[in-house]
């Protein structure tokens, strides 16, 4: 079943028009054609039935039906990573949001090997993740910023569990005992630098942990990072 995700509002019998590359993906892609069945959702109204109408050569036109599923939130947590290359961060986003990250926090660190990206492909990305993986959101995808801007301005009552590569922290299995806000920080290819291991240690709402004996990837790191946070506190529990 194909999914969408689109901006408008959903409401029985209201009809859409899709933006040209979503019209594209629907026509020359999918080859669909009036008639056909598949599913949108919003972020805001859960998951609805809908139909195709008019397909053009710049158009798609879908009429809603009803709603198929009520809109859910997934675990209150944040990925904040380091940038790094465009492959590896392309990864770390796609499979973030796979994983139910709510939002992703691009930051810049000492040993950061790139400075910038481009944000609204990593949001695209972010989108077809989560219309793939059957998700009713879609994760944001901020800006870059410093890491000491970042923590300077830091969401009161959020805990950050920091992937120390130093190897003297506990496992992120028990580092994370319960739910509730959460961020999960991963540095760049050369790790934190040593003033910056002693900030994030120094911070009463932060919580060092260990990825085990060897040395990780950014994106392995984030994966699995992400994985045992979800098996520790996540909506993987029953």
């Amino acid at each position: 079943m194909i999914r969408l995700h689109v901006p408008y509002d959903l409401a029985a019998g209201a009809e859409l028009v899709l933006d040209e590359g979503q019209s594209r993906y629907l026509g020359a892609v999918m080859r669909a054609k009036a008639g056909d069945e598949l599913r949108v959702f919003n972020g805001r109204h859960g998951e609805w039935r809908a139909i195709v109408g008019q397909v053009g050569k710049r158009a798609v036109t879908l009429q809603l039906i009803d709603p198929a599923r009520p809109q859910a939130q997934g675990p209150d947590l944040d990925l904040v990573i380091a940038l790094v290359k465009r492959g590896p961060l392309e990864t770390i986003v796609e499979k973030a949001a796979e994983l139910g990250v709510r939002r992703i926090r691009p930051v810049i660190t000492e040993r950061t090997n790139a400075d910038h990206t481009r944000v609204d492909r990593l949001q695209a990305i972010a989108t077809e993740a989560s219309e793939q993986t059957g998700r009713l959101d879609v994760p944001q995808v901020a800006e870059p910023v410093k890491l000491e801007r970042l923590i300077a301005a830091w969401e009161a009552g959020r805990r950050l569990l920091f992937c120390d590569e130093a190897g003297d922290a506990r496992p992120v299995l028990e580092a994370v005992t319960d739910g509730g806000p959460w961020a999960v920080l991963v540095g760049p290819e050369g790790g934190f630098a040593p003033r910056e291991r002693e900030m994030l240690r120094g911070l009463p709402y932060a919580v060092a942990a260990t990825l085990g004996p060897r040395i990780l990837r950014a994106d392995t790191a984030a994966i699995s990072a992400l994985t045992l946070w979800q098996a520790a506190a996540g909506d993987w529990r029953p």
